[in-house]
């Protein structure tokens, strides 16, 4: 690195420390409010736009092209608003932005009747939402880095808040006009506006010679890659459970009742995991936690692949603290760990582009075509993909320790 690149790029970590001049609300306040706001929104949103969709006259064909337009809208979006974020010095002003896009489309929606109208307007909400999580843990990891917050301690508030919308808001909407359902998707989506408001002016803006494209010389290495292979694997090992996960249970004898339960624990056990995750990383490290979260997937798609028994199948629903908090919060700190503060944002919206495009894209519809052949042995298949994603984060490991520099 050139004299005149080093100099910029001190200047710039010595910014990013301004993350913790929070004034009289604590940092971690603050993400923790951004976290729940995002999740509140993403809550209502999952189990219930269909039914608002449903009502505006759209068939379940339509729905599902709809949802998969804006699923790649958001694989567009989210690296580009990321980069954007790098290069203000404000990653808070484009998160700002993002979120009143957000209410804005939703919004628009109140007249907007018609397939193409709420494809387009869908598109635009979903990846402007969508394009805020990136950004918000790019703040995040970075003041965990400079020892500001526990990572784990403020995500968990996200996963708190999507329980409870998840189980109040099926209450609030119940017997009620559909139209409800937007606007509650409204109100809370402009609780991110609110939260984004109270976060701290991250300054990240260096030179931008330093900038324009060095980005790609850190996440075009063979440790980079196997990361992105290791944890878009373990994501893309959910795709059954995701979207047949109740279907399967329903099919088995479950209860509504239960099945809600069922969710509940696994949500409950990965908030317990963040809570208390930051000794298992200074432990372990990134890339062992990750392989360790990527095996216990191996167990759980197994026993739910093989079993009807209420009694496995709640202690396998504890192991989503491993599949889902172990291995996201060891990706978390990996990245935070590899990817220079002023390339966060970029580095965080890279991963979940192609979490989002190679991962959930491919993934599930081949879970589609494999649960519509095979039923509940379709999660044998997602046993094999976690048992891949671990054998990366190993190699990982391995990698990190014989070249402790990202290469």
């Amino acid at each position: 690195m050139g004299k005149s690149n080093g100099i910029a790029l001190g200047r710039c970590c010595a910014a990013a420390g301004r993350l913790s001049h929070s004034g009289p609300v604590p940092i971690s306040f603050r993400l923790s409010l951004f976290y729940a706001g995002f999740f509140l929104s993403a809550g209502v949103l999952q189990p219930f736009w269909p039914v608002w969709l449903t009502s505006r006259g759209l068939s379940p064909g339509e729905i599902g092209v709809l949802m998969a337009i804006a699923q790649w809208a958001k694989v567009a979006a989210t690296p580009m608003t990321g980069g954007l974020a790098d290069r203000s010095g404000d990653p808070r002003r484009v998160m700002l932005t993002l979120a009143v896009v957000a209410v804005a489309g939703y919004a628009l929606c109140f007249p907007a009747h018609g397939f193409a109208v709420l494809v387009g307007l869908n598109a635009l909400s979903v990846a402007s939402l969508a394009a805020l999580l990136p950004v918000g843990d790019s703040l995040a990891i970075t003041a965990t880095q400079q020892g500001h917050v526990d990572f784990g301690r403020v995500r968990v508030w996200g996963t708190i808040a999507y329980v409870v919308a998840s189980l109040i808001g099926g209450r609030i909407l119940s017997g009620r006009a559909p139209d409800v359902i937007l606007d509650l998707v409204i109100a809370l989506a402009a609780l991110n506006v609110g939260s984004c408001l109270l976060l701290p002016r991250g300054a990240t803006r260096v030179a931008a010679d330093v900038v324009r494209g060095s980005a790609w010389r850190f996440m075009l290495t063979r440790r980079h890659l196997l990361f992105l292979a290791s944890t878009t694997l373990i994501s893309a090992s959910h795709s059954v459970y995701y979207v047949f996960g109740s279907l399967r249970w329903q099919a088995q004898g479950f209860s509504d009742t239960t099945i809600a339960w069922l969710w509940a624990e696994g949500a409950a056990a990965e908030a317990v995991f963040l809570f208390w995750g930051a000794r298992a990383v200074a432990r372990y490290g990134p890339a062992r936690l990750m392989a360790l979260g990527a095996a216990t997937g191996v167990v759980r798609w197994t026993v739910l692949a093989l079993t009807g028994d209420l009694r496995l199948i709640v202690l396998v629903q504890l192991l989503h603290a491993g599949t889902i908090a172990a291995a996201g919060l060891g990706g978390m700190h990996y990245l935070g760990r590899s990817i220079p503060a002023v390339h966060a944002a970029t580095g965080q919206a890279m991963t979940a582009a192609v979490i989002s495009g190679i991962g959930y894209g491919v993934f599930m519809p081949l879970a589609g075509a494999l649960y519509g052949a095979y039923g509940g042995l379709a999660y044998l298949a997602m046993a094999a993909v976690a048992a891949a994603a671990s054998v990366a984060a190993v190699a990982l490991e391995r990698l990190i320790a014989a070249a402790p520099t990202n290469s």
